[in-house]
């Protein structure tokens, strides 16, 4: 028996060729996503058994925002939160992972090449939907809306929470010291100040806990 490798191939009978088109366009899309698995992030995973790939990143994020709900500002749609954090490292397909800590030179095309991931990659939804979901990425980068802020401290305490776990992970692999980690609480206080208030105190005991190395 053949193995079907385009499954937008498969007729459906009574369906116009227009929903036909649609539906291409969706599976197509579904067939980029699939890619985000092979993209391998710096961060272990939380038992520290290997490197989390960006697509169980995005992954962990719609579960913390699931489970930290009660933590997002009042009147904050969460559904939207939702879809913000499993699209949000879409464009990494194209442009890759970028560390937070990288090398200044490394970060400064960032982006630029995440821009023209996301011109390619939504486009290749059916136009109503590549606007809806290129709105929601927008949104995301800007910070611009109660959801796009809780969404970005989420995307910015799960490393942290994991690098905790890990006695330092990638903070102690690549010389990461406390005044950059610092930086990052920012986001996460202005998202949920609940969830700042907890980074804070995690970054203090990594600190005590010879994790993290002050500076």
């Amino acid at each position: 028996m053949g193995v079907v490798t385009d499954p937008a191939a498969i007729r459906v009978p009574d369906v116009t060729d227009d929903a036909l088109d649609r539906l291409s366009q969706q599976l197509e899309f579904v067939q980029e996503t699939e890619k985000l698995k092979r993209v391998l992030r710096r961060n272990l995973l939380l038992d520290g058994s290997r490197r989390e790939n960006s697509a169980e990143h995005s992954w962990s994020l719609g579960i913390l925002a699931m489970v930290f709900a009660e933590y997002a500002p009042p009147g904050t749609d969460l559904a939207k939160v939702a879809w913000m954090v499993l699209i949000h490292d879409i464009v990494e397909v194209d442009a890759g992972d970028t560390f937070v800590y990288d090398d200044p030179a490394v970060l400064a095309g960032q982006a630029e090449r995440e821009e023209a991931a996301a011109d390619r990659l939504f486009a290749v939804l059916p136009a109503d939907q590549a606007a809806e979901v290129r709105k929601l990425w927008d949104e995301f980068e800007d910070r611009q809306s109660a959801e796009a802020r809780f969404a970005r401290a989420l995307d910015r305490l799960q490393p942290m929470l994991a690098n905790y776990r890990n006695g330092g992970g990638t903070w102690q692999t690549y010389g990461v010291t406390a005044d950059k980690v610092w930086g990052r609480v920012e986001l996460i206080r202005e998202g949920s100040p609940e969830l700042g208030r907890y980074a804070t105190a995690l970054i203090e005991d990594a600190i005590a806990k010879g994790y993290l190395a002050a500076g």
